[in-house]
């Protein structure tokens, strides 16, 4: 019986995971560069965390279960902020404020996997907290784009869209619809892009939502609100207007967000969202800390990678994989006995250094193997060893010399 990997996860081989490193060292570069700090939470919370904010009926969206012969709920995190806010938490009052903290875990979700979306994924997590006011939510997005930008990206390829709870509840409830029907009324304005429009109309009836409440987020709304306002002319500060657009479609689903969030998205519309955030003022108090303002977003890297590829931007993995400096060859026996020797001074020099594990007197057929693995150079371990020398060939030019073996550092070093 043959083993595969589980339904919604992915077996990273070399060039996959040169490819996640690339993304994951441009989130890691333009998170120190913006001065936040790196963080790490268990992989596994209890289930209470998730469902205190977002009640009982998330736990079917969760890898959650209980330790053999206990009777504590435990499920793996499907998302990272609930971590950060208990860590906030639990700092209370000791935490120094403001503080810049990202994290670049793995996180799990027991959906169906579809393109876009997979059951096990790395997630960039980003969170200014501390801040209460637009200039923050202007940095965390700042970020985001830098981010974008060092990948390739530009504001041609794709938008990020700023809405406002508050102004969406309002145009809400001035179209009619009453606040006990507002939750179930932002959760399909939410999914509303996901939905054919008959299938969102039948939700619609179903809930005896009035469908013309709906139909004004068709076209462009118009709406003066000071936090909105203060934070166009901080992207304009941050010189990212071009990448910003004022969108009140945008929702985001997760209950514990209170004022502007924020969803980045390809221009094409082509792929989900690539990143989404926004300000969440309570969420620390409601895990029993104080108070504290703070604004971040999540940047997962599955559709990251589609849009990255789709643009052009990122090939199969194999132009990132790393190349050796030197590879070393043996064409005799001597060789053998002095192959490790070698390779131990050139890697404590600090020299990527790899080797062929066959012995040959052929030594086109071991020239071969060096130039399929890129090297700089090859070092050849052949006859020349009775005269205490090797032979060294640069491999973009073709020029190889004979040398003594201690005079091989300073050929090889610039």
């Amino acid at each position: 019986m043959g083993f595969q990997a589980p339904k919604g996860t992915r077996d990273l081989f070399p060039p996959e995971m040169a490819t996640l490193r690339r993304i994951e060292s441009a989130w890691r570069n333009a998170s120190v560069n913006a001065g936040f700090d790196e963080i790490e939470g268990p992989t596994f919370e209890h289930l209470d965390l998730y469902t205190v904010k977002s009640g009982e009926g998330i736990v079917s969206e969760l890898f959650s279960f209980k330790r053999a012969g206990g009777d504590v709920d435990y499920a793996l995190r499907p998302e990272f902020t609930p971590t950060l806010a208990r860590m906030a938490a639990a700092k209370g009052r000791s935490l120094s404020l403001p503080t810049k903290w990202f994290a670049i875990p793995s996180h799990f979700r027991a959906e169906r996997p579809q393109r876009g979306r997979l059951r096990e994924f790395k997630q960039w997590n980003v969170d200014l907290l501390g801040i209460d006011n637009p200039s923050a939510d202007a940095e965390v997005i700042a970020t985001a784009v830098h981010a974008l930008a060092n990948l390739g990206l530009t504001h041609e390829d794709v938008a990020v869209r700023i809405s406002h709870r508050e102004v969406v509840v309002s145009i809400l409830t001035k179209a009619g619809i009453t606040p006990d029907k507002l939750d179930i009324a932002l959760t399909l304005l939410d999914k509303r892009e996901k939905m054919s429009p008959a299938v969102f109309a039948e939700k619609l009836a179903e809930h005896d939502l009035d469908a013309h409440a709906f139909s004004q987020f068709d076209s462009e709304i118009s709406i003066e609100h000071a936090e909105l306002t203060a934070l166009q002319k901080e992207l304009k500060a941050w010189g990212i207007s071009e990448w910003c657009t004022f969108d009140f479609n945008i929702v985001r689903g997760l209950a514990y967000y209170t004022g502007i969030v924020f969803e980045i998205h390809e221009r094409s519309g082509a792929e989900r969202a690539i990143a989404g955030g926004g300000r969440y003022n309570k969420l620390v108090e409601m895990f029993g800390g104080p108070e504290v303002p703070a604004a971040g977003f999540g940047m997962g890297d599955v559709v990251l990678s589609l849009v990255l590829k789709d643009k052009g931007l990122l090939g199969d993995g194999e132009e990132l994989l790393p190349t050796p400096d030197v590879f070393v060859v043996s064409a005799c026996d001597e060789g053998d006995e002095l192959i490790a020797s070698t390779i131990a001074t050139l890697r404590s020099n600090g020299i990527h250094t790899r080797r062929s594990y066959k012995t040959t007197r052929n030594v086109g057929k071991l020239l071969t193997e060096a130039a399929k693995v890129k090297a700089t150079f090859t070092v050849i371990l052949g006859q020349e060893l009775e005269r205490d020398c090797i032979v060294v060939k640069n491999m973009e030019s073709g020029e190889q010399v004979e040398l003594q073996r201690d005079q091989l550092l300073v050929h090889i070093t610039p």
